[in-house]
């Protein structure tokens, strides 16, 4: 049985997981601010950069598949600040590495960290999310996703900032990281102390444990962590947050460059579209809980699969650049509840949330960290305009498979969740 939390113990742990969310932004973004500086206080180019984002890539997939195993032996509470603490260790030693030691492989080290921490982070912070939206009864996990991204807005800001006043990547990556660790010592205090058999069962009450017999142990913790992995409506769930993260990824990574490159524009009006398109998925993210709790999952998932869609036809086929951004617009609103609301989906079932969660989030994360560069792969051979007919077809999949967001049988379910 799950507990009801206070409402004082409620919002806090809410707000302390948004603090989370913000803080995995902010230090992304970071990171991507300050690669040009990077890139100059090292000499190096773009290989060199290339293989950096490679050993960032595979250590998050490997934080990724981890955080099963560390949420089992240590629950989302000590897991959370423990991976807090060792992606801002890795953020300061990338700074450090390229601005005061000048060396390459510090950077490697840094990144390595860097990306090991925020994997695990990714999932983890997923599953308390998912717990506290199981706790109010309302879609909120969107706006969680919209905290990362206010973290990535305000990181991307102060990024400009410090390059605009010379600030040198050491002193602002220290800085930041300084302060993501202060942040993770105040946010971890108000996460609700809930027994690690919680985080695998997603046992939302804090202090509890099954009185029913004693504790199992980790590794029976881990094997039922692992078990989602053998259910099919994970990989249904799957498939509609694959689409939906490689339509994320993809205009990330190439959504600006394809303005440049094939419609004529420059790099302001690239970078321009780039940000129509990370306004609008943002804004929906924002307000898009309400309108879930309304029309439920399935309706949703279907109209937004429809819009990202015809969006991104429309930024391949545009003859203008005004229609280009219309696209962008599209794409942004189409992409923005994929993945939260496949969390929401994931998290149905409060007995096997965690593990669900867990594997549901492995699949969307590892799409968008892999999707782009095979994407850049692909655009070497045939172009990139064509290569982004690959995201209508994962994204229409995506559409076609959101029934399987359906709330299951006998779920706590708010108003959107039907």
């Amino acid at each position: 049985m799950t507990d009801v939390l206070s409402r004082p113990v409620y919002l806090r742990w809410r707000n302390a997981v948004f603090a989370i969310f913000a803080a995995s932004g902010l230090s992304i973004a970071t990171w991507a601010a300050r690669v040009p500086t990077i890139k100059e206080d090292l000499g190096i180019e773009n290989r060199e950069i290339g293989l950096a984002l490679l050993a960032m890539g595979i250590a998050s997939i490997l934080g990724l598949s981890a955080s099963s195993v560390i949420i089992a032996r240590l629950g989302t509470r000590t897991g959370m600040f423990g991976v807090l603490i060792t992606l801002s260790i890795g953020l300061a030693i990338l700074g450090l590495g390229s601005g005061f030691f000048h060396s390459y492989a510090m950077l490697i080290v840094g990144l390595a960290l860097f990306g090991f921490g925020n994997g695990c982070l990714d999932v983890m912070m997923n599953v308390d999310g998912a717990a506290i939206e199981t706790q109010s009864g309302k879609t909120i996990l969107p706006l969680f996703h919209a905290f990362f991204s206010f973290g990535t807005v305000i990181g991307a800001g102060l990024g400009a900032i410090a390059a605009g006043l010379r600030i040198g990547v050491a002193i602002h990556a220290v800085t930041i990281a300084a302060f993501i660790v202060v942040l993770a010592i105040v946010a971890i205090a108000n996460v609700p102390r809930r027994a690690v058999t919680d985080a695998v069962a997603a046992d939302t009450a804090p202090e509890a444990a099954s009185t029913d017999g004693p504790a199992p142990g980790w590794r029976q913790r881990l094997a039922v962590s692992l078990s989602a992995w053998r259910e099919p409506r994970t990989y249904t769930l799957g498939i509609i947050m694959l689409g939906m993260a490689f339509a994320e990824g993809g205009a990330n990574d190439w959504l600006a460059l394809g303005v440049v490159e094939h419609e004529g524009g420059t790099a302001a009006i690239g970078a321009a579209a780039l940000t129509v398109f990370s306004v609008s998925m943002t804004v929906v993210r924002v307000f898009g809980g309400p309108l879930v709790d309304r029309f439920g999952r399935v309706a949703t998932l279907r109209v937004l699969a429809v819009a990202a869609t015809a969006g991104i036809l429309l930024f391949i086929l545009a003859p203008n650049l005004p229609l280009v951004f219309v696209g962008a617009a599209l794409w942004g609103i189409g992409a923005s509840l994929g993945f939260p609301l496949g969390m929401s989906a994931a998290a149905d079932d409060p007995a096997r949330a965690a593990a669900r969660v867990s594997a549901a989030a492995t699949i969307g994360y590892v799409a968008f960290l892999c999707g782009p560069p095979i994407l850049g792969f692909i655009s070497d051979h045939i172009g990139l305009l064509p290569t982004l007919f690959i995201l209508v077809v994962l994204v229409a999949a995506s559409g076609l498979a959101s029934s399987a967001a359906k709330p299951l049988p006998g779920a706590k379910v708010g108003a959107g969740r039907h």
